[in-house]
């Protein structure tokens, strides 16, 4: 299956650097894991795109304002596991795409799980920009 188009509100199988594991120096995530595009810029030129992706995890957070909860017909709808999940809106990545760190999903070919539904991408969408006006959202470079 060919590299997907980067939009967003796809969700794909990416190897996510958590910020605490940056500062500690790690330049590798230790886990591949969905996570969804928010933000897709053309570089200038045109000959690059730069994207910002958000971690899904299991572990829900310490805050709620720093995670949106996937309802169960949003996670069906993906394909994803049964168990509660969150989106992060704390944290993300930026990378150019498609880098290094884009994975396959398990037991496919394929890198993406399908897209959010619009009203609940917007909802995402809102939490984090709320985190990124008040400073309180992390973006870490990956190269």
């Amino acid at each position: 299956m060919p590299i997907p188009t980067p939009e967003p509100g796809l969700v794909i199988s990416y190897s996510y650097l958590w910020h605490h594991e940056h500062l500690a120096g790690a330049d590798e995530g230790r886990k591949n894991r969905p996570a969804v595009l928010t933000l897709v810029t053309t570089q200038a030129g045109g000959d690059s795109i730069e994207v910002t992706v958000l971690p899904i995890t299991h572990r829900q957070p310490d805050n709620p304002e720093w995670a949106v909860e996937i309802p169960p017909p949003v996670k069906r709808h993906l394909g994803l596991d049964d168990a509660r999940s969150w989106i992060v809106v704390a944290e993300g990545n930026d990378f150019l795409w498609p880098g290094y760190d884009l994975r396959k999903t398990p037991g496919a070919d394929r890198y993406d799980y399908g897209f959010l539904p619009p009203r609940f991408f917007n909802q995402v969408l809102a939490a984090f920009d709320r985190l990124r006006a008040t400073g309180k959202a992390r973006v870490t470079p990956r190269e």
